[in-house]
């Protein structure tokens, strides 16, 4: 593959990423809301208890603030989840190319390279979901701030590190197992793995309804590999102070207080939507990176087809377009 030519596939992914992204959050934020609230509820402690589980959630939510309420916070993820998406999904095309020169990687090479998209992810994603974070353990009180307000509020109180970056480590350590699959197949891995099982039934174009299989199951295994660090990422973001000592110990102390609040069941506390959210949010988010990808391709091909016609018809100008497409 020429210079150009993985210059113009990386442009693809941030493009079908960004696609993707958009996707997931307006198909999964309901369900995140009621996720979160449901592992930050025992760090309010103004209301604890007012929760008996999820469907309570989502009934009170309902009841005291409206049906909208589900989409609290979707304007952070909304606005950053195209850099996100873009980052992580170039990541991943990028860091495949860095683990082995051939297209097709064994399931242990998807591992680490899902495992290094995973690290770079977490640089853009752990802003994003704080700001999320904070939006959705509001409540609909007179006090509640707007998002630019909550920016300015952590920039101008603790800065880069300690605010706007707060829950940067914890995001992580989430993201690099949870993206691996080392031990078992996990996300990209359990997608991959998912994918070529419909790909040796159906061929290597595979329908619309086998990429929202392989996206569902990858984002299963993500929480399933994760979602205890997920609770503790929630719980320090929301935090009206920042975590004190390195991220081994604030991480290590956190968990030990979700299991002194609630036992082992406190560290997988809003699992449930989680696990329901994945199927559609994860689908979505596959399918619409994989179509627009392939849309994308299409239409360069198409263009690049129109082009060389031009060319052949003596079209000075599409010659010089040709050329600069095609140089490496």
């Amino acid at each position: 593959m020429t210079s150009s030519s993985k210059t113009r596939e990386t442009v693809n992914e941030l493009l079908a990423g960004s696609v993707g992204g958009a996707a997931q959050v307006l198909v999964g934020q309901p369900l995140d809301t009621i996720k979160t609230r449901a592992q930050i509820a025992p760090t309010l402690r103004w209301i604890e208890g007012m929760f008996k589980g999820p469907m309570d959630i989502l009934s009170q939510t309902l009841r005291k603030e409206g049906f909208f309420a589900l989409y609290k916070g979707m304007a952070s993820p909304l606005i950053g989840i195209a850099g996100v998406n873009s980052l992580l999904f170039a990541a991943y095309g990028v860091s495949k190319r860095i683990v082995s020169p051939f297209p097709q990687l064994s399931l242990t090479e998807t591992a680490l390279a899902g495992s290094m998209a995973g690290a770079a992810n977490a640089v853009l994603a752990s802003p994003v979901e704080m700001f999320k974070v904070r939006m959705q353990g509001q409540y609909g009180s007179p006090t509640d701030q707007r998002l630019s307000a909550v920016f300015l509020d952590m920039w101008r109180t603790w800065g880069l590190r300690k605010g706007v970056m707060r829950g940067y480590w914890v995001t992580v350590v989430r993201e690099i197992p949870a993206y691996a699959g080392l031990v078992s197949p996990l996300f990209y891995t359990a997608f991959e793995f998912t994918k070529r099982r419909f790909q040796a039934t159906h061929g290597t174009q595979l329908p619309v309804w086998a990429l929202l299989s392989s996206g569902a199951c990858g984002g299963i295994a993500y929480w399933l590999a994760c979602y205890p660090l997920d609770v503790v990422k929630s719980r320090v973001q929301l935090r009206a102070t920042p975590p004190s000592g390195t991220p081994v110990q604030y991480i290590a102390h956190e968990l030990r207080e979700i299991v002194r609040e609630g036992g082992v069941r406190g560290l997988f506390r809003g699992l449930s939507p989680s696990l329901i959210r994945s199927i559609p949010a994860a689908a979505s988010t596959f399918a619409a990176f994989e179509l627009t990808r392939g849309m994308t391709r299409s239409l360069v091909k198409f263009f690049s087809n129109v082009l060389l016609f031009r060319v052949l018809e003596g079209d000075d100008g599409c010659m010089n377009a040709l050329i600069c497409a095609r140089i490496s």
